[in-house]
């Protein structure tokens, strides 16, 4: 049976328990879920705009405990979750002010197509499940459900089972933002049951941010049933320092999203690819700036690096860096659990990684780097799609020509040059290859589920 708990991954300690949801009351759920689509479908997008507002002033206001609450559940650090929340705000804010135009009828050309009138519409589907992870407990879901209820959608969230509190309180924050009931439920129940959620008719599409394995089967289930689906699988996203690059930059940059969220983000650069001119100066300047971070209490504000979620996350991470070390890589920093309660794992970057190491292929999903040397455009370019991954990408050069043969040649759902991978509202996200398919956020966000209807008139 799935436990679904708070344990504070800093002591170890389980704080509350919850019982899983039985499968009438699923059920309850998933019919109100459909007899609120049927009158929020047709509520005026300016009255969702409202709400979507006020859901953003909760945020910003109650930031403080929202972040404490985040941090009891997956240790993420204070400071990170109090800005993960206010990130959310900013979000509701900006659906609530760019969605009308989003779901603007779109011209088309009347007289090519015979009609005096044409045009396309954009109409939601329905209720949409929603399959969210641990590690952004609240931006996952709110860059889905803003821009999913801002088109006349109601969610259903299945979240990950142990961010229970987190999970309930994004149902509270609609219900007391003002949008009917039933727009937005949490469901507490475990990985077994959302095949049935799925299968259901009244539900009619479903996304889904989390491993491979969870990806699959959600898209085969949904493929059985004909019902479109949005994935984010995760990455190994590589970070490409070349010869002209600020290397001080890079060097601290790298660090920073190495150690982001205590290495567990999906976006975060993991594999660092330094070109021979600079390799030297970019590793010692990121081995010193990954040693300087401050592994502790995530409740400090002056903590860089809390804990990894869960026992299991922690052991997943060492049992790559065993692997990778006993094939012949070499650690250049960290690598070793530290005494004590909590599930922490030192930052750490490790040099020599081979096609033969599990490391090479796999997403290490804590605070851990692998190093390489290239030499020029090409093997940069070569090494970092060596992957089935294509989430995000770096790379940092003031080369113009460099710059346009990363952007056309990497093969990644984002490409940032010369700074850090990160998501916003204003930029559709999403990767290729196994990260997964669809996008989530800006315009292709809203659209994402919604139906392109064509309007023809003569």
């Amino acid at each position: 049976m799935t436990t679904i708990a708070t344990t504070n991954p800093a002591t170890e300690r389980v704080e509350q328990t919850f019982d899983a949801l039985s499968e009438d009351a699923v059920d309850r759920y998933v019919g109100r879920a459909a007899e609120a689509f049927a009158s929020y479908r047709l509520t005026p997008v300016g009255g969702r705009a409202a709400w979507m507002s006020a859901a953003a002033d909760i945020l910003d206001e109650e930031a403080d405990r929202i972040g404490a609450m985040v941090t009891a559940e997956m240790g993420k650090t204070f400071t990170a979750a109090r800005a993960e929340a206010r990130k959310c705000a900013h979000a509701c804010r900006y659906y609530a002010e760019h969605a009308e135009g989003f779901l603007a009828d779109r011209p088309a050309d009347a007289e090519a197509v015979g009609a005096s009138g044409a045009y396309v519409r954009y109409q939601p589907l329905g209720p949409v499940l929603a399959v969210m992870p641990w590690n952004f407990p609240l931006w996952q879901v709110i860059r889905f459900a803003a821009p999913g209820l801002m088109a006349g959608n109601v969610g259903l969230l299945k979240h990950a089972s142990n961010v229970p509190r987190t999970a309930l309180f994004l149902e509270d924050l609609f219900r007391r933002a003002g949008f009917p009931e039933g727009v937005f439920q949490t469901l507490l129940i475990g990985s077994r049951q959302v095949e049935r959620v799925l299968r259901d008719p009244r539900v009619r599409a479903a996304t889904l941010t989390g491993s491979e394995p969870a990806g699959r089967s959600v898209a085969a289930i949904a493929g059985d049933e004909v019902k479109p689906t949005v994935l984010e699988l995760g990455g190994s996203d590589p970070f490409v320092v070349m010869p002209s690059a600020d290397v001080a930059a890079a060097a601290e940059a790298a660090a920073t999203s190495r150690c982001l969220n205590n290495g567990q983000s999906c976006i975060s650069a993991k594999r660092f690819i330094a070109d021979i001119g600079v390799a030297d100066e970019f590793e010692r300047r990121f081995v010193e700036a990954m040693r300087d971070r401050t592994v502790g209490d995530p409740m400090d504000e002056g903590t860089d690096v809390g804990p990894l979620a869960s026992e299991q996350g922690r052991a997943d991470v060492e049992a790559l860096v065993a692997d990778a070390v006993g094939k012949g890589a070499t650690v250049l920093c960290g690598g070793e659990r530290p005494a004590g309660p909590g599930w922490f794992y030192p930052p750490t970057v490790i040099s020599g990684v081979t096609p033969e190491m599990r490391m090479f292929h796999e997403e290490v999903f804590g605070p851990v780097a692998s190093l390489f040397r290239v030499r020029g455009v090409s093997e940069a370019v070569e090494l970092a799609n060596a992957t089935g991954f294509g989430l995000g990408s770096n790379a940092w050069t003031r080369e113009p020509d460099e710059q346009e043969r990363f952007v056309r040649e990497l093969d990644a759902g984002q490409v940032f040059i010369n700074g850090m991978t990160t998501s916003y509202p204003e930029l559709p996200f999403g990767g290729v290859k196994r990260s997964g398919y669809g996008r989530e956020l800006s315009q292709e966000g809203v659209h994402a589920f919604c139906d392109a209807k064509s309007v023809w008139i003569k």
